[in-house]
């Protein structure tokens, strides 16, 4: 699993985004009429098998429209399936003062290092940085297509299984918080939400950008589930059905 190489259309001039928080931005479609994966297929021996022979398949969602002028970077998450009784994703929320994606709900993950082997090596040194997840609890099963960030990061999505037991150490500059989501509920698409924004172009014309959101009430707090996280989840959803 090395990483994808840079795509040359990053280079094309961005297109400033204003601001918004994306919960007040109106839902467009619920895709309740879609199937739900079975929950047959999301144990620890079909998750292995899924993914040790793939089906043919295509990612929905891959790439956001560029609204930051930074050069493209290859960038790695780690996608953790807990597997307790009943499987759970593991994810963080970062913290607010970060340059990029402050204060929004993600995997654990970031750049690609010059020292890193591969993804997968750079996907779980980032999970031990951020949360203090041990490689030792760590199943790597295989990556899903790279997803391009409107902040021009390439990411790879690697897909792991997590044995419990495990105790986190949360990086306080990088991590607000971290939670678990049902696996089961981020794979129904009865929970997936579509939100499309636009805005006006100082050249005339209008950008337009789509996204989905999977929010999680998690006890008395919703966890905001949305953008490139939601997006590669959409993907997981989509390789897990096909």
């Amino acid at each position: 699993m090395q990483p994808a190489p840079i795509e040359p259309i990053n280079a094309a001039p961005f297109v400033p985004m204003p601001s918004f928080d994306p919960r007040t931005v109106p839902v467009a479609a619920v895709d309740d009429h879609l199937p739900a994966v079975a929950a047959s297929q999301l144990t620890d021996a079909a998750l292995r098998a899924r993914f040790a022979a793939p089906p043919t398949w295509s990612p929905e969602v891959w790439r956001e429209p560029r609204f930051a002028d930074r050069a493209p970077a290859q960038a790695a998450v780690l996608v953790p399936i807990v597997m307790r009784d009943v499987p759970t994703v593991l994810l963080t929320e970062r913290t607010t003062h970060l340059s990029t994606h402050s204060g929004q709900v993600a995997f654990p993950g970031g750049r690609v290092d010059p020292e890193d082997v591969n993804v997968a090596a750079a996907a779980m040194r980032e999970a031990w940085e951020e949360v203090g997840l041990e490689s030792r609890f760590i199943e790597v099963l295989g990556s899903l297509p790279t997803y391009t960030t409107g902040t021009s990061f390439i990411i790879t999505p690697v897909v792991a299984l997590v044995r419990p037991g495990f105790d986190l150490t949360l990086n306080p500059y990088e991590v607000a918080d971290s939670f678990e989501v049902p696996l089961a509920f981020l794979m129904n698409p009865a929970n997936h939400r579509r939100h499309t924004i636009s805005w006006e172009l100082p050249e005339g014309g209008s950008q337009r950008r789509e996204w989905f959101s999977m929010p999680y009430q998690d006890g008395s707090q919703e966890r905001f589930v949305w953008g490139a996280t939601a997006g590669m989840l959409r993907n997981l959803y989509r390789f897990l059905s096909a």
